[in-house]
């Protein structure tokens, strides 16, 4: 099996080391990751700067390959200019922070596995939900047990499976629940401060307000200890919508 695995936390964040490790216990791993941390970048891809690619060691060992640049931009060159084949599978993560709800829209990590599902190759998106994770084996060892039965079974073209996982002991996560993208959602505000020097400055911040009543839902999975495992596409389309606004002209 060949996979590529990339993320939005970094090269050298703990979350990626973690999924690297994992993979390459059974799987032929090629990791391409952003440089610098690429957090809430959404599915920004490179146009007007050129992109660097640097050889990226730990303990002398080559580990993989850092791209200056963003993680949408890390699957196109991946795919094209490093492996110049389609791998089995892209595995995204393991992040640093849930992906659930609507910030799908804004997340680094799901972008890059979406990305790959718009270049036609089967991706996973995996991530822990804590800021400062405490344990990431679970979350890679079920990364690795959806990737095998991706390969061998498939997923429907433009399709991704988001994983989240409690920042839990695997002892104390209640099971794995197949859920709907929920629609929790952060109420931003940008603070304001003051710096040193008495100039002004905005920092975001905000608090999740959970709109989803049941674990059906992937924001409710998690924050009820399951691992929430969930299917989704680029298809923005509101079909239902679609139907009411063709009889627009009739109405009006």
């Amino acid at each position: 099996m060949k996979v590529l695995i990339s993320n939005d936390d970094g090269i050298d964040s703990t979350g990626i080391a973690a999924l690297a490790e994992e993979f390459r216990k059974f799987a032929e791993v090629t990791v391409v990751a952003p440089l610098r941390e690429q957090s809430a970048v959404g599915h920004a891809i490179t146009m007007k700067t050129p992109l660097r690619v640097i050889n990226y060691y730990k303990n002398s060992e080559l580990f993989g390959y850092a791209v200056d640049g963003t993680p949408a931009d890390c699957i196109k060159m991946g795919v094209r200019n490093i492996l110049k084949i389609n791998p089995d599978i892209v595995v995204s993560g393991i992040n640093h922070g849930s992906n659930t709800a609507t910030n799908v829209i804004y997340s680094g990590t799901v972008s890059a596995a979406r990305e790959a599902a718009i270049m036609d190759i089967p991706a996973i998106a995996v991530s822990v939900t804590n800021h400062h994770v405490k344990h990431f084996h679970y979350a890679a060892e079920l990364a690795a047990h959806y990737a095998k039965i991706i390969v061998k079974l498939g997923l429907r073209p433009g399709t991704l499976l988001n994983l989240n996982v409690p920042d839990l002991p695997k002892e104390e996560i209640k099971g794995v629940l197949y859920t709907r993208q929920g629609k929790s959602k952060w109420d931003d505000i940008y603070e304001k401060r003051t710096d040193p020097y008495g100039r002004d400055y905005y920092w975001l911040t905000g608090n999740l307000v959970e709109m989803d009543e049941t674990n059906i839902f992937d924001q409710k999975a998690i924050s009820e200890n399951y691992a929430s495992v969930t299917p989704i596409h680029f298809d923005l389309t509101d079909y239902e919508e679609l139907s009411r606004i063709a009889e627009w002209e009739s109405k009006f």
